[in-house]
């Protein structure tokens, strides 16, 4: 991993920014510490950082909104949020608006060092396969030829089809809501359900799953979304 990654911290509170900074720079990153949520935003769209750890808690704009905001208007930027809120649905929300993990306070240096590195890996993985054949087993997806084989054999699958599980298994392991693949997929002004990315993900088991009833490649996450595993 490299150590000159850019981190942008944004929490409110004073003396957690600061601990959060002085580790972080330890670690070799290059941190920068905003205490409010509209600062961030504009930082965010002049200098984009390569991982942002976000409070859910901020003055003006809330974190939820950073992150939805951040996932609207810019390329994939990983996201970590930093709360004191441990309650389950905090965490859906926070996945469902584009989080790419959730760590809550008091935060220990082990944990948030491996979680930052896992998520910063995950993202350089993701970015080198764009523009590349990806295999998963039997499995071979061509994101430039838009074209998906299985066995050897070609699957046709329908461009909505394609182009949701394009974006998975360009990101093997990471955890997509309803609601973000929604906008991801089929356009943030999408007027639908989220069960539209059920019955999708319904039809393309049926196509590249050798048991749809007991997927090895589209895995659901309860009451969250969907994971591609590789």
């Amino acid at each position: 991993m490299a150590t000159n990654s850019k981190i942008l911290i944004v929490e409110d509170d004073e003396p957690i920014a600061a601990y959060l900074q002085t580790t972080l720079e330890r670690e070799g990153f290059e941190v920068v510490w905003l205490g409010n949520g509209r600062s961030a935003l504009t930082h965010i769209e002049r200098f984009p950082p390569d991982l942002i750890l976000l409070d859910l808690t901020l003055p003006e704009v809330d974190g939820l909104q950073i992150c939805r905001t951040v996932r609207q208007q810019r390329r994939y930027i990983p996201i970590i949020m930093v709360t004191a809120k441990g309650e389950d649905v905090d965490k859906i929300i926070g996945l469902e608006m584009g989080a790419d993990d959730y760590i809550t306070k008091p935060i220990k240096t082990r944990e948030l060092l491996a979680r930052i590195h896992a998520v910063l890996r995950l993202a350089q993985t993701s970015n080198s396969n764009t523009a590349q054949i990806l295999r998963f087993q039997s499995l071979e997806i061509d994101i430039d030829g838009h074209q998906v084989t299985l066995e050897g054999q070609p699957v046709k699958l329908r461009p909505k089809e394609f182009d949701l599980l394009a974006l998975l298994a360009s990101n093997p392991g990471r955890v997509f809501g309803r609601e973000m693949l929604l906008e991801r997929v089929w356009g943030y002004d999408f007027v639908g359900e989220s069960r539209t990315v059920d019955v999708h993900m319904q039809r393309l088991r049926q196509k590249i799953e050798p048991d749809p009833r007991n997927p090895i490649f589209l895995i659901t996450v309860h009451h969250i979304g969907y994971k591609f595993a590789g």
